[in-house]
């Protein structure tokens, strides 16, 4: 036998490089607190839609409530648009995923109806959020022209 480079090699014990870990996948918006999830992501998101579409909300804001037309207290939030129109998207739990209610109310009158929203979606998401209550309030032609 003879001590050549290649037999060395093969007698020393291997060394194994560890697998790097994975980095962490950051948590999805949707994860975050339900407090934070709307005043930091939500909101600011149909402002800025709002504003795409040449309207400045009076209100749009996060509270704790009486839900309009049955009452009961849950979260909301209340948006208030030029010339007294108002919305209510309220939430059954402090939960994005908990169910969910409209109300709207032209400038003037109370809301009096309670319409479900959002019932069929398995999975909540902030675009997803946004554009069903913009394509709702759009509905109500409170959006640009149509």
């Amino acid at each position: 036998m003879s001590d050549t480079p290649d037999s060395a090699s093969a007698a020393a014990p291997e060394v194994t490089k560890a697998a790097p870990k994975p980095k962490p996948k950051p948590p999805k918006p949707e994860d975050k607190p339900f407090p934070e999830f709307i005043d930091t992501l939500f909101i600011p998101a149909v402002s800025k839609q709002l504003e795409d579409n040449g309207i400045q909300a009076d209100r749009l804001e996060r509270v704790e409530g009486d839900r309009p037309v049955v009452g009961g207290s849950c979260p909301m939030v209340v948006g208030e648009l030029p010339g007294g129109r108002r919305f209510w998207l309220c939430f059954g739990d402090a939960d994005i995923a908990s169910p969910k209610l409209i109300a709207l109310a032209e400038a003037g009158s109370k809301p009096t109806l309670l319409e479900s929203f959002l019932i069929d979606e398995k999975r909540m998401s902030l675009p997803l959020l946004v554009s069903r209550l913009l394509q709702r309030l759009n509905g109500q032609k409170w959006l640009g022209r149509n």
